[in-house]
């Protein structure tokens, strides 16, 4: 059985083929972009040389989503991104980056908590909860390969914002209730 805790190790070779050292077969960039989305870290490195070539590869999957259509990231922020290494921001970049993608899943992780525990009128229609499980199974997916999902909260400063814009969503989730009961 694999040890999900370390990262999967993919070797290079010199021809170029990517090597599974847990199942002892060669995967695509398609396979680790799964590897991934099931929430598993991925290393990959060279064979000969030994060098680590994890974020070229990682660099080249999101191209190869992004040239797909399935774009995530907009033009401005991939400008921003190419100037952001000819200005002194090429050193703050990264954390700022993480920072907000921290700031992303712990937002999403409350949401889905309130969800859950907010109670809903609609759990009497059939299929609710099936639709209800299919939206957390989302954004789990979506979310739960990124380090940190479901982890440490936010800082305490950003405790009291989170907490008013979660009353606020609460407010606004129980007037469409009233509407949808009305119906």
């Amino acid at each position: 059985m694999a040890d999900t805790d370390k990262p999967l190790l993919i070797k290079r070779y010199a021809s170029r083929r990517l090597y599974n050292t847990e199942t002892s077969d060669y995967v695509t960039l398609e396979d680790i972009a799964g590897f991934i989305r099931q929430g598993r870290e991925v290393q990959i490195v060279d064979l000969k040389t030994g060098d680590d070539l994890t974020r070229q590869y990682l660099l080249q999957i999101v191209a190869e989503h992004e040239s797909k259509g399935e774009s995530v990231l907009p033009v401005d922020v991939l400008t921003d991104l190419v100037r952001s290494y000819a200005t002194g921001m090429q050193a703050v970049m990264p954390q700022f980056l993480a920072s907000s993608f921290e700031m992303l899943r712990d937002s999403q992780a409350k949401m889905v908590e309130n969800l859950a525990a907010f109670p809903n009128p609609l759990a009497a229609v059939p299929g609710f909860d099936a639709l209800r499980k299919q939206q957390e199974a989302f954004l789990k997916t979506m979310m739960g390969g990124m380090p940190g999902w479901g982890g440490s909260g936010p800082a305490k400063e950003e405790d009291a914002s989170s907490a008013d814009d979660i009353a606020d969503i609460k407010k606004q989730l129980a007037e469409l209730q009233k509407k949808l009961s009305k119906l």
